[in-house]
């Protein structure tokens, strides 16, 4: 009996064992077939998907580590339509935090276009309204029946990136902006716009979760750091707003530079915007010049000019600073008469009582006795109707009209002399006038110090534009400007410091042809300290009521602009830094 239930048992095995290695080969058969080829490579096709994968944008920072421009998270609040349970609750919870209409949420859920399972409410909603809602649903799935859905089912967040800028509406002329494209406006944001941006990476992304590590890592947009010291961009536009006021300006520019290697250390204008509320833009600019005039605002700039006249002449020869000039109070060139500023005559002048006294009959001399050619030789080569090439979107060309030109006239060579028919941007006259400040060696603008990317830091190098006149004359129209200012005890004089400078005061062009002979730009162009000049000031205030001179309003805003500059950026008086040099 044993024996028979052995039998049995031994059979019953060995089926067992055939069916168990049939299979086996029939696994081994099915995985190594023709057909089991084409469905793994048809599986492929399943097992990733193509992403695009875009870097977060580059930030921007002042030249001491402030940051300026930088990312925060945004979000898109969506409904699924599929999985909605309680479209009223959705309704009154998104109208009462995002401030939509009840109603036209209500209908734009209920009664969605054909076809759409997904329909976003409102995008880059803040965090702390979408954190709020997020709550909102959580608490109502908390309350439901177990095993059933809350009220809010169906709300969705989608998060996202959004250009910040912490500051708001400082430094807004410098940085421009980033609208919800991603594309950048204006500024920095437009000039370096893909090296913020970065590079978006297309790759096949694995579906298995477990494959997670494969997702490649997308660098980051270049980070930038600013020639810009964020205090004192800040202190300058608090001076430029006062003094709006003051003066009962229309609106003004204060561009603060170093001389020897082109930083842009400051450069406040009006109006400005926040940032932030980039939307404003067509509200607060009406076009694309005024964002920042520094810039892109050509205009007459007056007096301040007569100090490159008056380089050109000295560096050619034509005057030295002890020439005599008598002045009768007018000089007729191209058969036009040019009268100085106040119709009176100033008599026996040196060439620095032409500057102290700002006369325009003696400077109109000075480029007659040089020679259209030679006079505009020198003014191209101070750059004058040309762009500076600073590394700032929407930069104007101005204009320089020349001999040969059909609108160019023989009065104009005595005009041009003291900043009457030309039109320059303030960026212009400080890079042409860097010259004098920088012993005859011009600089480049630049806002841009530094970019770091993966890691590694690559500074931005100081560029000269040319040398349009020599070391020597640069020395000496820097003495005899600061000599000008001392002797007639100017404004813009700044405590402890010596300083060289020019006002200008320039009657406002029509569209008629004619001159505003009400209203004026009044400018101030310095530099200091005279011995080791480590900073560069332009004044613009356009349309000052106050007073219509430069002397009286463009001067002491310069004076105060000076103070603060040498305080931030801790420039000892002129006693001590000479004493400290003679140790």
């Amino acid at each position: 009996m044993r024996q028979q239930y052995a039998w049995r048992s031994s059979l019953l095995a060995g089926i067992l064992a055939f069916v168990a290695f049939a299979i086996v080969v029939q696994i081994i058969r099915i995985q190594n077939s023709q057909e089991a080829a084409i469905f793994r490579e048809r599986a492929l096709n399943y097992a990733s998907e193509l992403k695009t994968f875009y870097p977060d944008r580059g930030e921007i920072y002042d030249r001491n580590g402030h940051l300026l421009a930088g990312n925060k998270t945004v979000y898109e609040v969506g409904v699924n339509l599929t999985a909605i349970k309680n479209p009223n609750a959705i309704a009154l919870a998104v109208s009462g935090q995002l401030g939509l209409d009840y109603g036209q949420v209500l209908a734009q859920i209920q009664k969605p276009p054909a076809g759409i399972s997904y329909m976003v409410l409102q995008d880059f909603v803040e965090a702390d309204k979408a954190e709020a809602l997020k709550k909102m649903k959580s608490d109502a799935q908390a309350q439901a029946e177990p095993g059933t859905l809350g009220s809010l089912t169906g709300l969705e967040f989608n998060p996202h990136p959004q250009r910040s800028y912490p500051e708001g509406s400082l430094a807004s002329n410098i940085l421009g902006f980033v609208n919800r494209e991603g594309r950048g406006y204006f500024g920095v944001e437009e000039k370096y716009d893909t090296l913020l941006a970065g590079n978006p990476v297309h790759v096949l992304v694995p579906t298995d979760p477990n494959k997670a590590f494969e997702i490649p890592h997308v660098p980051n947009g270049t980070t930038l750091i600013l020639t810009i010291n964020r205090d004192l961009q800040a202190a300058t536009e608090a001076i430029l707003d006062q003094s709006l006021q003051t003066y009962g300006a229309q609106s003004g520019t204060i561009v603060i530079m170093n001389p020897r290697n082109g930083e842009v250390l400051a450069m406040a204008t009006t109006p400005r915007m926040d940032l932030n509320q980039f939307w404003n833009y067509g509200v607060i600019y009406n076009n694309a010049s005024e964002f920042n005039p520094a810039i892109s605002k050509p205009y007459e700039p007056g007096s301040v000019l007569k100090i490159l006249t008056m380089a050109a002449a000295l560096d050619n020869g034509t005057i030295a600073p002890g020439t005599q000039f008598f002045d009768t109070g007018s000089i007729l060139v191209g058969g036009a008469t040019i009268y100085n500023w106040n119709d009176e005559a100033w008599g026996q002048q040196d060439m620095t009582g032409c500057l102290q006294h700002s006369l325009n009959v003696c400077l109109a001399w000075v480029s007659t006795q040089m020679g259209p050619q030679a006079f505009y030789n020198y003014m191209d080569n101070f750059g004058l109707g040309h762009l500076t090439g600073i590394d700032l979107a929407g930069e104007a060309q101005g204009r320089l009209k020349v001999p040969g030109d059909s609108d160019w006239y023989p009065v104009d060579l005595g005009t041009n002399a003291f900043g009457q028919g030309v039109a320059t941007t303030p960026i212009q006259i400080l890079m042409a006038a860097s010259s004098i400040a920088n012993g005859g060696r011009t600089v480049t603008p630049h806002v841009l110090s530094a970019m770091v990317r993966d890691g590694r830091q690559y500074s931005a190098p100081a560029q000269y534009a040319g040398s349009p006149i020599a070391e020597q004359t640069a020395h000496t129209l820097s003495e005899m400007l600061a000599n000008s200012l001392e002797l007639e005890s100017s404004n813009a004089l700044v405590p402890g410091y010596r300083v060289a400078g020019k006002t200008g005061t320039a009657q406002i062009p029509l569209d008629t042809g004619f001159y505003d002979f009400e209203h004026t730009n009044a400018s101030f162009i310095g530099w200091g300290p005279v011995d080791d000049p480590q900073f560069m000031i332009y004044v613009w205030l356009e349309k000052p009521s106050s007073s219509i001179w430069g002397s009286e309003t463009a001067a002491p805003v310069f004076s105060q602009v000076a103070e603060k500059t040498v305080i931030l950026l801790d420039i000892p008086p002129d006693v001590v830094r000479q004493q400290l040099a003679s140790h």
